[in-house]
């Protein structure tokens, strides 16, 4: 990411927070997002840094004023004001905006937990995999496969991964879904850390393991626990880009590799 871009959302962020929105608002940017991915004229007249601002958000007006809720007009407005380093971190710009307004509209809802869950259900299943991933499938179709998957899942949840499946653009649903949980978590406050063990922790386990790590990074933390019993005892946590891993796996393969450089 750009530092253009990473300025450039910084303010819409901004500008999506002074926003009252629901999810009606979430669908639209999703919505906004897909079309403007869609179209390399109406992308490129959004991110043509070298356009009047005002020239720029006039075309917003244009092509979703009637279409869309004020509250998603608005938040578009302010992001075809900002410079963008390229179309694609536009268009992924909105995405995360979307993403962000769907968390914001259900602040109370584990969504990082359930698209944690479904990415899970996914890396164990290649067929569903292959079918959200592949590109000759109709978007449609992949979203209401996402959404029967999801039916007992959070509004929020449903509509970030069928909106996200639709239109992978070359990415995996994985990596679209870690993205996702991420950015409503950060939208929460919070900070995911993905935490595997040999067997389920306890609820103190959890809890103390949770006050630990907000300590440590001077945020809140919220656990995606993943059991494996190949680490065979103690657990790695993975947090941002630091791995902290004290599984007893771990430790004896350290133990084979001394070992194997004694000789």
């Amino acid at each position: 990411m750009g530092s253009a871009t990473t300025q450039a959302l910084a303010a819409s962020v901004t500008a999506l927070d002074a926003q009252q929105l629901d999810l009606d608002a979430a669908r639209d940017l999703f919505a906004a997002a897909q079309a403007i991915g869609g179209s390399t004229q109406l992308s490129g007249a959004l991110s043509d840094s070298a356009a009047p601002v005002a020239a720029r958000e006039q075309v917003v007006k244009a092509v979703f004023g009637a279409a869309l809720g004020a509250p998603a007009v608005n938040v578009l407005t302010t992001v075809a004001g900002q410079r963008w380093s390229d179309a694609a971190d536009l268009v992924d710009g909105i995405t995360e905006l979307a993403t962000r307004a769907a968390a914001k509209a259900e602040p109370n809802t584990d969504v990082e937990g359930e698209l944690f869950s479904f990415s899970r259900t996914v890396a164990a299943n290649p067929e569903l995999e292959l079918a959200l991933n592949g590109s000759l499938g109709q978007a449609s179709a992949k979203s209401t496969l996402a959404e029967k998957l999801l039916a007992s899942a959070a509004p929020a949840t449903r509509l970030i991964v069928s909106s996200l499946v639709q239109k992978t653009r070359d990415r995996r649903v994985r990596q679209l879904l870690d993205g996702a949980m991420k950015t409503v978590a950060a939208q929460r406050g919070r900070t995911v850390a993905t935490v595997v063990t040999a067997a389920p922790l306890t609820d103190g386990q959890a809890s103390r393991l949770q006050t630990a790590l907000s300590a440590k990074y001077g945020t809140q933390v919220s656990l995606n626990t993943v059991v494996d019993p190949t680490v065979v005892g103690g657990l790695r946590v993975q947090i941002a880009d630091d791995v902290i891993d004290g599984s007893i796996s771990s430790r004896l393969a350290d133990v084979r590799q001394k070992l194997v450089g004694t000789h």
